[in-house]
């Protein structure tokens, strides 16, 4: 593992900030009651939509009959469920229940396609194998994934967990001068993300690791700023600076362009 990607997860989410966020994935245990509960619904709005078209077709030809079975089936396993899907990015009633969410293998909402092929592949992997490929496919997977979800690049989320975000790197005093009088390129992402995690975990490393980790990042960041920190510096605390003097230039920036954009567009006069 390179050190640019220290601290940061396959899974891991990224924001703008370089801050990898832990979006847990639900465990099987949630799956398997929101899946309980989504095949009880299931299975009562089939038997009414096809008790009803018994009762609306019952004299007709067999081939009617078929055919109104066969869209009872469509509409209660596969139109439901994409639309209530659809409609409510990423929640069933299953999902609502325990507290449940489907989102894009980039954490953002689904839409109609992905919910559509949930809903064509749970066909066969929930009412027509009791949902027997689901549950295994689900414990294997490292997002706890069923068929649907591999096939159209979701995942199911713990919709109710609370994010925390590691507090922001602190400025070193000693290196205050020389972090707001320095040149700060925009670091590549990966490595922003890497020093971001470094000092917030740094306490968790044996020294050794700690200390090697600490010089390889400084050496990789030592491009990006000039002129070089005091000699003699601690890394730890050049790695500290470069993040809170990035911190405080984007807040900078992003409150400029804020105020330029309050003087130039007119207010919105349905606010």
């Amino acid at each position: 593992m390179s050190s640019s990607t220290v601290g940061v997860g396959a899974d891991d989410l990224v924001t703008g900030e370089a801050v990898a966020l832990d979006l847990p994935h639900a465990a099987i245990g949630l799956r398997l009651a929101s899946g309980v509960i989504d095949l009880v619904v299931g299975y009562v709005l089939l038997y009414g939509l096809q008790f009803a078209a018994a009762w609306l077709v019952g004299g007709a030809d067999d081939a009617l009959q078929a055919a109104v079975t066969t869209a009872a089936v469509i509409v209660a396993l596969v139109a439901v469920p994409t639309t209530m899907e659809t409609l409510t990015r990423g929640k069933t009633l299953g999902h609502l229940a325990v507290g449940l969410r489907t989102v894009r293998d980039d954490a953002g909402p689904i839409a109609f396609r992905q919910a559509l092929t949930r809903a064509l592949l749970g066909v066969l992997e929930i009412y027509t194998c009791a949902g027997v490929p689901a549950l295994i496919c689900a414990a294997i997977s490292q997002r706890g994934k069923r068929l649907g979800d591999l096939l159209a690049g979701t995942y199911v989320v713990r919709d109710r967990h609370k994010i925390s975000l590691p507090p922001p790197a602190q400025m070193p005093p000693q290196l205050a001068t020389w972090a707001r009088t320095s040149d700060l390129a925009p670091l590549p992402d990966q490595l922003a993300v890497a020093l971001r995690q470094f000092v917030a975990r740094a306490a968790t490393f044996t020294p050794e690791v700690r200390a090697q980790l600490g010089q390889r990042l400084l050496e990789e960041t030592r491009p990006y700023v000039a002129p070089a920190p005091p000699e003699g510096t601690h890394p730890e605390y050049v790695l500290m600076a470069v993040l809170a003097e990035r911190r405080t230039r984007d807040a900078a920036r992003l409150e400029r362009e804020s105020s330029l954009r309050a003087r130039i567009l007119p207010p919105d006069p349905g606010l």
